[in-house]
């Protein structure tokens, strides 16, 4: 406990309106600017400078010297994808970027001797800046007031336990308030803070850290690596096989290289990722980073904290019960001391100053005023003020707090707490101590004087949000730093199961195995401190489950961190919102569904549609192999391939990609993708090349080139689109309307003429096709037999 410290009047004041224009005209300014999103220019060179641009670039060049252009239809298709994935991050960053004001910082400074609000970039060297409960230091700088502030340095230090701070004390950037008040002088500002990058990097629009980016990266690098030796093979091949017309040779090499690249996978990624954050936004939810959504979409266990997330935060006092033949008219008094003792008060708190405000206390000859301060600490759940009174120089200290740890076990007002407890009512304890407030055993032994009961407002939609993850398998538990007993009774409002059996957190097992054990056959948990929130989600976390908390107070920081996702309130404290991978700017715990449903949508969807340009990559390299090997001419031009993978992949999977989708995520990405890839390119492959001998022994002469590739892209199409209609089920009428009109699509092609000599496509006779059809209906056949046993065997 610190005394509150007096400070002189030019000190307090903070600075002028003149010193600060002064200094920010020297550049003494906070100003790193809080990204939310890439650049404008970040996002071009993201999505135009990639390892697949350039490779395909170099491949378009290659055939715009060889011609034809048509044969460079693949450079077109890049440039237009490349276009649609820098319009949608442009949208995603706008969204962010509007949302990120909103969600911003706003430090309380002294300026002219009056308190302002002003953005962190605002903030000038030299800046008075105020303290409280939940604030986050936003720069670096030296305590010049103090009133029991405690200064919780984890994020930077590692060190869980709080750092009571006097005047003349560092403070470090990056840091939170967990008791406590007071200012502090900004020392370093701008880059010169030590926390400036980690704060810049808390809030960037980022695309890093997620199952289905490292997957995908990792299977592009394999293909990357197989396309030089597969390149050089086809090369070699078709100079051989061509003779000395080594354009055609280029051609179809080229024509063998390009399927190989599934360049619109990663597009579509963030094409689906940026259209989520779109989508979030418009609801107010504020995605801090891109994974998140994928994360929350595989969380099975979301841990809520009952005040701010279930209840509102605003209380009412009900009831006054005065105890021991206490004075009511004394009592009343002392708690509005205890009030105005509080600069910051709490939600429990503020209820006790709206029902006792300090102006309308009766002011007879002993009126209590407040000398010293214990500030609230959720670690030890109760607060403390000296009081004196005027006139007669006695001084009483007191204590207001959770009554089953201010009171020992088994006292007689217990069994009275825990029945209003038991009807959702929280009770605070008021009780005189003989102790100094600064004795770490002030709560030893206390006079109880009063209890004061307080009802929590419940939020609407809280019972239809728990209903929901119910339906979804998501686990919702319930912790909370309340009576076990009270908490219980809020979430057996709202239907929650298990809240008839709540569990005190100070009777939980400390081992982790002991304690997931309790916490999953558990739901509802009271007398939780913040330590406590930490270990119970790592404690999950070592059982298998991929656990989301939600809070808004600076006890729940700690647990937000480690959690695999973070939600914080909007209206939470800075630090909850600095640590938070997912803030809920309009305070509604109803929003959660929908981002949970966004990331299913993202991650189930990128999941069906990567098993189309993956089958594409196996079957071009297995075709190349099979061309190589044979010593024939590769049966396809560019052109061919290009329309094949517009028809069957390019644009059934952007529809795919943005479809309702509320499949459960699944861990194994690339285990899961390529189990279905696999088999079905090997198998469209192998058909392709049994039509393509077929068809060479079958046709002769001139244009037999032009009938045994039509013959051979006839069968990989019909094969493609029936590996096309098992991604897209289940089916709905727009899953079949597309499947059909990728179909007559193709058609048109083979039955227009001027297409056919575009796309160098014609059907000779009636033999050749309908083999190539026999074929690919075999081929089908064994496709549609090797998903039923695929997807009956587990990943």
């Amino acid at each position: 406990m610190t005394d509150r410290v007096a400070t002189s009047p030019a000190r307090a004041q903070g600075l002028t309106s003149a010193e600060v224009a002064d200094r920010t005209a020297r550049g003494e300014v906070n100003d790193i600017p809080v990204r939310s999103s890439r650049s404008a220019a970040d996002i071009v060179r993201g999505n135009v400078f990639t390892r697949f641009n350039a490779i395909l670039g170099v491949l378009f060049l290659i055939i715009v010297a060889v011609g034809p252009i048509q044969d460079g239809l693949f450079g077109f298709v890049i440039v237009a994808n490349t276009a649609i994935g820098i319009v949608q991050e442009l949208r995603a960053k706008k969204t962010l970027d509007s949302l990120a004001v909103v969600g911003e910082a706003r430090p309380t400074v002294r300026r002219d001797g009056r308190a302002t609000e002003v953005v962190t970039s605002a903030i000038v060297l030299g800046d008075l800046i105020e303290l409280g409960p939940g604030d986050k230091v936003v720069v670096d700088g030296e305590v010049a007031e103090a009133d029991g502030l405690e200064i919780d340095e984890s994020l930077l230090t590692g060190e869980a336990d709080p750092v009571l701070k006097k005047p003349g004390d560092e403070v470090m950037s990056g840091s939170f308030v967990v008791a406590g008040g007071g200012a502090f002088t900004a020392t370093k500002v701008g880059r010169g803070a030590y926390a400036a990058q980690l704060a810049e990097e808390a809030s960037r629009f980022t695309l890093v850290h997620s199952e289905l980016r490292g997957g995908v990266s990792q299977i592009l690098k394999y293909v990357t690596w197989m396309m030089i030796p597969v390149a050089v093979g086809l090369i070699a091949s078709q100079l051989y096989v061509e003779g000395n017309d080594w354009r055609e040779a280029v051609r179809r090499m080229v024509g063998g290289i390009v399927p190989m690249v599934p360049e619109g996978l990663v597009l579509l990624m963030s094409v689906a990722f940026a259209i989520g954050v779109v989508r979030l936004g418009r609801k107010q939810c504020l995605v801090q980073e891109l994974p998140a959504i994928e994360g929350l979409a595989r969380v099975d266990t979301v841990c809520l904290d009952k005040t701010g997330t279930l209840t509102e935060g605003g209380m009412d006092v009900t009831e006054l019960r005065v105890l021991d033949g206490a004075d009511e008219t004394h009592v009343r008094g002392v708690l509005a001391a205890l009030g105005a003792a509080d600069p910051r008060p709490n939600a429990s708190l503020q209820a006790v100053i709206d029902a006792y405000p300090a102006d309308a206390a009766d002011d007879g000859a002993a009126s209590p005023r407040y000398v010293d301060v214990l500030p609230f600490s959720s670690a030890r759940k109760y607060s403390g003020a000296a009081l004196s009174y005027d006139g007669d120089g006695r001084g009483e200290h007191w204590l207001l707090g959770a009554p089953d740890v201010l009171l020992p076990a088994g006292h007689p007002e217990l069994a009275e707490v825990d029945e209003r407890g038991a009807r959702g009512l929280r009770v605070l304890l008021l009780a005189r101590t003989e102790r100094a407030l600064d004795d770490p055993e002030v709560a030893a032994s206390v006079e109880p004087a009063a209890l004061v009961v307080l009802e929590q407002r419940l939020r609407e939609d809280a019972g239809e949000t728990l209903r929901y993850f119910a339906q979804q398998d998501v686990a919702a538990k319930v912790i909370s730093g309340d009576n076990a007993v009270s908490v219980g009774a809020v979430a057996a409002k709202l239907s929650l199961p298990g809240s008839e059996r709540p569990v005190d957190a100070r009777e939980l097992p400390r081992e982790p195995e002991r304690m997931g054990q309790v916490l999953e056959d558990g739901s509802v948990f009271g007398r939780v401190t913040p330590q406590q929130k930490r270990d119970m989600v790592g404690a999950l976390q070592s059982r298998g489950h991929n656990v989301a908390m939600t809070g808004d107070g600076v006890n729940d920081v700690l647990a937000l961190k480690d959690a695999d996702i973070g939600v914080s309130m909007g209206s939470g404290s800075e630090a909850t919102r600095a640590v938070a991978q997912i803030v809920l700017l309009d305070n509604s715990f109803a929003t959660l569904p929908s981002v949970v449903a966004e990331g299913r949508r993202v991650i189930g969807n990128i999941t069906r549609v990567s098993t189309l340009f993956l089958t594409k990559t196996v079957y071009s390299v297995l075709l190349a192999l099979l061309v190589v090997i044979w010593r024939v001419p590769y049966p396809f031009l560019p052109r061919h391939l290009t329309l094949l993978s517009t028809l069957t992949i390019g644009v059934p999977s952007f529809f795919l990609a943005l479809a309702p989708n509320t499949e459960r995520a699944q861990p194994h990405f690339v285990r899961r993708v390529m189990r279905f890839a696999v088999p079905m390119g090997i198998i469209a492959g192998a058909a392709t090349f049994v039509t393509y001998i077929v068809a060479r022994h079958h046709y002769g002469g001139a244009g037999a080139r032009e009938a045994e590739t039509s013959a051979a892209t006839l069968t990989l199409f019909l094969i493609s689109m029936w590996v096309l209609a098992i991604v897209a089920r289940p089916y709905t009428w727009w899953r079949i309307a597309l499947v059909l009109a990728m179909g007559a699509a193709f058609l048109v092609v083979l039955v227009t003429p001027s297409l056919q000599a575009f796309f160098a496509l014609r059907l000779v006779g009636t033999e050749g096709p309908w083999t190539a059809v026999g074929i690919a209906v075999i081929g089908s056949l064994v496709v549609e037999g090797a998903w039923q046993v695929i997807k009956r065997r587990p990943v």
